[in-house]
């Protein structure tokens, strides 16, 4: 039945967990791709056949004409599914830079198809390019914070060297307690590499 891939392709993007990232289904959007592929000849075929026959694509309503509507709005619908998929997509991997950061882990990545990581990673630079224009890091907090410095426990062990905002280096060792500028910890809070201690 025509569409039944294109539909099965959003049937997997909208069963994932919202904000959830599921692997990017390049055989599945391949097929739906041909499939457009085949309708396009198939409609082609069809207006060529009519045209030969000296009959008006426009007025005519014989089976060809049919013929040529059902493969036209099928490949209308499966287009519309790409699209979505592509769309929805996307929408998720421009929220990861204000959820992860400018660096995505490795699981995440192996999730993308080759596109979404150049559009990532574009879409990043001109973030970053931004925010150094205004001086302002606008991934940091979505919500005000109380208080601009937080106490921090690393989880494992960073490195020393590590140049702060203000200019100064840190050691963070594994299981060391720091009280950190919220822009310098964020960073590594959302990697996973420290978490804001309460309290």
């Amino acid at each position: 039945m025509y569409g039944r891939k294109g539909c099965q392709l959003l049937k997997e993007l909208s069963s994932s967990e919202k904000g959830h990232l599921p692997q990017f289904n390049s055989d599945l959007f391949e097929q739906v791709f041909a499939e457009c592929s085949q309708h396009h000849l198939e409609l082609q075929s069809l207006i060529r056949k009519m045209q030969e026959e000296g009959l008006d694509v426009q007025t005519a309503k014989n089976a060809d004409h049919h013929g040529a509507l059902i493969h036209h709005l099928a490949l209308v619908r499966n287009k519309r599914c790409l699209m979505a998929y592509v769309y929805n997509r996307a929408d998720n991997v421009r929220s990861l830079l204000w959820k992860i950061g400018h660096v995505l882990p490795k699981e995440i990545e192996e999730k993308l198809s080759h596109s979404e990581e150049v559009y990532f990673k574009k879409h990043s630079a001109r973030l970053k390019s931004y925010m150094s224009s205004l001086q302002v890091d606008l991934t940091v907090d979505m919500v005000p914070p109380k208080d601009p410095y937080i106490k921090i426990r690393v989880l494992d062990d960073i490195g020393e060297g590590i140049v702060l905002s203000d200019d100064k280096t840190a050691n963070f060792a594994r299981h060391s307690i720091h009280f950190l500028k919220r822009t310098d910890a964020e960073q590594f809070i959302s990697r996973g590499l420290m978490e804001e201690l309460t309290g």
